[in-house]
């Protein structure tokens, strides 16, 4: 099949969050064409060029986030008046969503789980789509003064949230310019037939804007989107935006909020990497049953060395390795390491990891004085080693080549976070066989499972006291190390990651209807490779089926899959429950209850008094064949 593979910051760009694990999904699924649509965010990444890309990769399309230039396109009088219809709606569906932090503990959710906002938000998004696809674009329209004016008249408006009527001409400056970055992709040219119209199936690598393309192709030509999430853009939000004002805060946590809310609606199955995602999704909405978490696949063949061999490791050396950032809380492990010296002598600490940006330098070089100052030099005493216990280093080195070489230099690993995601160094120690000592942050349980240690955050005694019981307990610490070896080979691999996605999207498309004509090897079209149940509109309902059943409207002159009060017309058709709403056209709605996993198809249902087709009875299990 071919698969529209949907990136930001990433894939196929050489520097990008995401870039490994979308090159390790591609060529772990050979047997598939992708096309990729990357949207960059800087010009660094652009700068730097693109990895060297499969054969089953056949177009890569690009789109810059960070470009400001005007494309000439200029809006008539009718087409202002409807961009500041749709945008002061969406406008005021962000004005009126309360901005609630889901770690907050507080009952109400971040979308407000409000219909008619959700409604409004998703008409309003998507007038905006057409609108641009009509007029070529709508970049200066979203930085136009129309567009912050309709942004104060719904932050006064009545029934705007607290922190919205607080907004000043700065931040309201400020949300526009967000808004505007983030709705790029609407005037995008992607949105046609032979564009990713033609794909089989869209795949989003993360959510938020790169999810937007695939938001507008299904609303366009109607291909089901699959959604891939290792974390929340608004747990992202709120942790990257601590210094803004509240109204910012506010306002762009509702526009992540409500984008959330319209992807995981639209999206036909949402794939988490870990739980701790997945509570985040479902809080912004998500539909249980649409969740599957498939944890990020990663490469073990460079560790295995290590793993093998763990009798190789130095006995009294602990081992950090990661990004060096506040987050990280190496304070804390520096005031846990002075406790576990003062316990066993001998022991030494190796900080691996180069700073994170600006702030991490200055970060590190905190943690190198704060080193100095509670180990001095030792070169008197009785376990005098003429060094500080603790080094501070980079992967690349003659001593430390690889990230393999950093964990296979101590036998114990310690995380000291304070926020985390998945934990992939974690992983990454757990295939080398190292026994592992975290603090209770992110997805940390989720993946160490009962082979690790794990503390509570900001706690440097308990840090100290869980690596001072495993530095004198090797055989309890090397059957830690065997069991995270075992438990990371099971569940972390590319193998098993690149399995579970090629399920799903089998499973995807079994159950979407066919939307083009299926050809033979000679050009012709192929004779029943569309069955008859891909063209029921609609989906079966029991109040269709007991209208069928009395022989009424809805039954073999009207079609099954319509209810209405007389003959058909073009203006009376509607699709219950249609996934795109506040549109007056009818849409085939494709995430029908009748799954894969269902014992009774939704044409098995109908009763015996209605006409079925032939072909209508193929069980759901089978699904609607391409």
């Amino acid at each position: 099949m071919r698969i529209g593979l949907l990136t930001e910051g990433g894939y196929p760009y050489v520097s990008g969050e995401a870039g490994a694990w979308c090159d390790r999904l591609v060529r772990g699924l050979e047997q598939h064409e992708f096309d990729v649509y990357a949207l960059s965010r800087s010009e660094r990444e652009e700068a730097g060029g693109w990895v060297p890309l499969p054969p089953q990769v056949g177009r890569v399309r690009t789109a810059a986030l960070w470009e400001t230039e005007d494309d000439g396109v200029v809006l008539g009088r009718r087409a202002r008046r409807r961009f500041a219809e749709y945008y002061g709606e969406l406008a005021t569906a962000l004005c009126a969503t309360a901005s609630v932090d889901p770690s907050a503990g507080t009952e109400e959710v971040p979308d407000g789980r409000s219909a008619l906002e959700a409604d409004r938000f998703a008409t309003a998004l998507y007038g905006l789509a057409e609108l641009a696809r009509d007029e070529g674009g709508l970049p200066v329209a979203l930085r136009s003064e129309t567009a912050v004016r309709a942004l104060e008249r719904a932050c006064r408006a009545p029934g705007a949230h607290r922190s919205a009527r607080g907004a000043r001409v700065p931040d309201l400056l400020a949300v526009a310019a967000r808004l505007e970055r983030a709705l790029r992709p609407l005037s995008l040219d992607w949105y046609e037939d032979d564009d990713l119209g033609s794909v089989d199936l869209c795949h989003a690598a993360s959510g938020g804007t790169a999810a937007l393309p695939g938001l507008l192709a299904r609303h366009f030509c109607d291909v089901p989107l699959l959604v891939t999430e290792y974390g929340v853009r608004l747990r992202t939000h709120y942790l990257t935006e601590p210094d803004s004002s509240p109204a910012i805060r506010s306002l762009l946590a509702a526009f992540h909020g409500r984008l959330a809310a319209e992807t995981y609606r639209q999206a036909a199955l949402i794939t988490p990497g870990n739980a701790h995602a997945r509570r985040w999704q479902e809080r912004c909405g998500a539909d249980r049953a649409k969740l599957r978490t498939v944890h990020p696949g990663m490469d073990a063949a460079p560790f295995a060395e290590a793993g093998e061999s763990p009798e190789c490791a130095d006995p009294q050396t602990l081992v950090w390795v990661g990004r060096v950032e506040p987050a990280k809380d190496l304070v804390s492990l520096l005031h846990a390491f002075a406790e576990i010296r003062r316990a066993e002598p001998t022991a030494r600490l190796r900080i691996v990891g180069a700073p994170a940006g600006p702030e991490g330098a200055a970060y590190l070089a905190h943690c190198k004085g704060l080193a100095a100052q509670l180990f001095p030099d030792e070169a008197d005493g009785p376990h005098a080693v003429g060094r500080n216990p603790v080094s501070f280093e980079e992967i690349g080195g003659p001593e430390l080549p690889s990230r393999a070489h950093a964990y296979a230099s101590g036998t114990l690993v310690v995380l000291s976070s304070v926020v985390e995601g998945f934990p992939a160094g974690l992983v990454e120690a757990m295939f080398c066989g190292r026994a592992t000592v975290s603090t209770d942050v992110g997805a940390v349980v989720e993946a160490i499972g009962g082979t690790g240690l794990v503390v509570p955050p900001r706690n440097p005694r308990a840090l100290a006291e869980a690596c001072i019981a495993l530095l004198r307990d090797p055989e309890r610490r090397d059957r830690l190390g065997a069991a995270a070896r075992a438990r990371a080979l099971e569940l972390f691999t590319v193998e098993q990651n690149t399995t579970a996605f090629h399920c799903m999207y089998l499973e995807i498309l079994s159950r979407t209807p066919a939307r083009r004509v299926v050809l033979d090897d000679t050009g012709e079209p192929l004779p029943f490779g569309v069955p008859a149940e891909a063209h029921v509109p609609g989906r079966w309902s029991d109040a269709a089926a007991r209208v069928a059943a009395r022989g009424g409207p809805g039954s073999a002159r009207n079609g099954p899959g319509w209810v209405t009060d007389g003959p058909v017309r073009a203006t009376d058709m509607r699709v219950a429950d249609s996934p795109v709403r506040g549109t007056g056209s009818p849409v085939r709605d494709t995430d029908s209850p009748a799954r894969a996993t269902d014992p009774v198809s939704a044409a098995a249902r109908v009763p015996a008094a209605a006409p079925v087709p032939a072909a209508a009875s193929v069980s759901a299990t089978e699904g609607a064949s391409r």
